[in-house]
């Protein structure tokens, strides 16, 4: 018999608020995070904006010697896997820790180490880099990080796949409570690519929006004047639960995790299948999991990154597997207000579906003033809507072809 799996815990790390209830509330009207960066020069920049945690200080979790040790990306994450843990009120020291574990993803990693210490190796020499160079870049080391300061001993690992990454470490997170490997782990994603490489290697690709004179204009999925991307950064960290292990200690229980679907695209290492054929198997194992018929769902957190080539994807994907259903689902793009957050991106809008159940209402897509005709669903334009609300589906599909899906339901007894 299957473990059932609830969300008792969530946090955000964004452009857009990193607190959950003014996250949720900006969401829901329509605003934007996305400005001019500030935290380096950007004068001679193909693009320079994106969405930037300009006020981002850790100092309420890491102290100010530990914050050395640790990259942008790593921060985030502790930073939100502690408001996760202060949210679901779960007194981890009182349990078994080998039966609580943690499971991260990021598509990059340490890119600001990186950078940081290649101008030391470049211009002073090698016995100039830092000897917290290598356990600062590791893509494992916020998942390493989280354990420790938790004194976590079950599983533990860490996912890169690209912008899938945080909806496949959810994924595995929850089939490990699922099977009886885990009674808690703490799940999503963290990332923070705005750097000078950063910014120009995903310039210099042609996939972001370069519009410089409209920062808070530019994602705009579905969109027929779609150019682009817009480069985040943050973090979306859950803490995921056994359902009955939640119920004993009194929990809220803000959603439950019913289903997940993974597949590859095969075709290509930054273009998606033109057909959408892989995030429509994705979107299909994650509905065959879930033990549900596909008119089920009502609204789907689309991937949505404001591409030419994968919104049109992504839609035909959705029209392949929900057929005459999908003219009646909702779907909106969260990044149209918070940018592309690469690998943490699944983990922010993993919390979005979860919010959208818990509060009976489905954010917006802002921003889709002329509606692409190859895009032709229901992307709720502009103004949040309050709906009947009982399961989502979150999607993720990154460079490399991988594409990942995760169910929802309300997470009723």
């Amino acid at each position: 018999m299957r473990r059932r799996v609830a969300v008792t815990g969530m946090s955000v790390v964004t452009a857009l608020g990193t607190e959950v209830t003014e996250f949720w509330d900006k969401l829901c009207a329509g605003k934007s995070g996305i400005g001019r960066l500030r935290r380096f020069d950007v004068s001679n920049f193909k693009v320079q904006f994106g969405g930037e945690i300009a006020d981002f200080d850790p100092a309420e979790v890491v102290s100010s010697r530990e914050v050395k040790r640790l990259d942008r990306f790593t921060q985030f994450a502790l930073v939100g896997a502690q408001k996760a843990v202060d949210q679901s009120g779960i007194d981890l020291s009182a349990g078994d820790p080998y039966r609580h574990g943690v499971l991260t993803g990021s598509g990059i990693g340490g890119l600001h180490e990186i950078e940081q210490q290649h101008v030391k190796l470049f211009y002073r020499g090698p016995d100039k880099v830092s000897p917290f160079m290598i356990p600062k870049l590791m893509v494992n080391a916020a998942s390493g990080n989280i354990s420790v300061r938790f004194g976590l001993k079950g599983p533990n690992s860490a996912v890169a796949t690209a912008c899938a990454s945080a909806t496949n470490a959810i994924g595995d997170a929850f089939k490990l409570i699922q099977d009886d490997r885990a009674d808690v782990m703490i799940t999503g994603g963290s990332e923070s690519a705005i750097t000078p490489m950063g910014l120009s290697g995903f310039a210099r690709m042609n996939a972001l929006s370069k519009r410089n004179e409209q920062p808070e204009a530019a994602s705009r999925p579905f969109d027929k004047d779609r150019d682009g991307f817009v480069l985040s950064e943050g973090a979306g960290i859950v803490v995921l639960e056994e359902y009955e292990h939640a119920r004993r200690r009194g929990a809220t229980i803000y959603a439950e995790v019913i289903g997940y679907g993974m597949s590859a695209d095969a075709s290509h290492m930054t273009a998606p299948d033109p057909e959408g054929n892989g995030a429509a198997r994705a979107m299909a194992s994650a509905l065959r999991d879930a033990r549900i018929d596909a008119d089920k769902i009502d609204y789907i957190n689309a991937h949505g990154t404001s591409t030419p080539l994968g919104d049109v994807a992504e839609s035909t994907a959705i029209k392949t597997v929900f057929n005459s259903h999908a003219k009646r689902l909702a779907v909106s793009s969260t990044k149209s207000q918070l940018g592309h957050l690469l690998g943490a991106s699944g983990g922010v809008e993993f919390v979005v579906g979860a919010l959208s159940l818990h509060h009976q209402v489905i954010p917006p897509t802002i921003n889709l003033d002329n509606a692409d005709p190859d895009c032709d669903l229901d992307y709720v334009p502009n103004e949040a809507r309050e709906a009947k609300v009982a399961k989502v589906l979150s999607n993720s599909f990154g460079f490399g072809g991988h594409n990942a899906c995760l169910i929802l339901g309300k997470g009723e007894s």
